[in-house]
């Protein structure tokens, strides 16, 4: 597990599927204001897919690690797993009564994602 830092808070990384549908736009919005709202950094899943070391061995350190996937194919999970990340927390987008191709990324979705994701910390 990661470190604790000198003010004795956990590493928390949030890894978004952007995707190209809407719900990967929300995905990846959520996990902007997660990162901007709360302790937990928001990184690259492209990094991890693209087998970075430095992105891989900040996944496996951290104290928690959360996947947001857009839609069921769950792109972040499958990547995270590849990788040999085991321990993270999973959320789809579909999961929170969202439904891909009828979900725009307004304030009031990117919202409820949010809420949903700050759930898992």
């Amino acid at each position: 597990m990661g470190e604790d830092c000198a003010c004795g808070c956990k590493t928390m990384i949030v890894f978004p599927c952007s995707g190209a549908a809407d719900v990967g736009a929300l995905a990846d919005r959520a996990a902007r204001l997660l990162s901007k709202e709360t302790a937990v950094k928001m990184s690259c899943l492209a990094g991890v897919g693209g087998n970075i070391s430095g992105f891989i061995a900040s996944a496996n350190g951290a104290d928690l690690v959360i996947a947001i996937d857009g839609c069921s194919v769950g792109c972040a999970k499958k990547t995270l797993e590849t990788h040999g990340v085991k321990k993270f927390k999973h959320l789809k987008v579909t999961d929170c009564g969202l439904e891909k191709g009828k979900s725009p990324a307004t304030e009031r979705n990117i919202k409820k994602v949010f809420q949903n994701a700050k759930q898992l910390i």
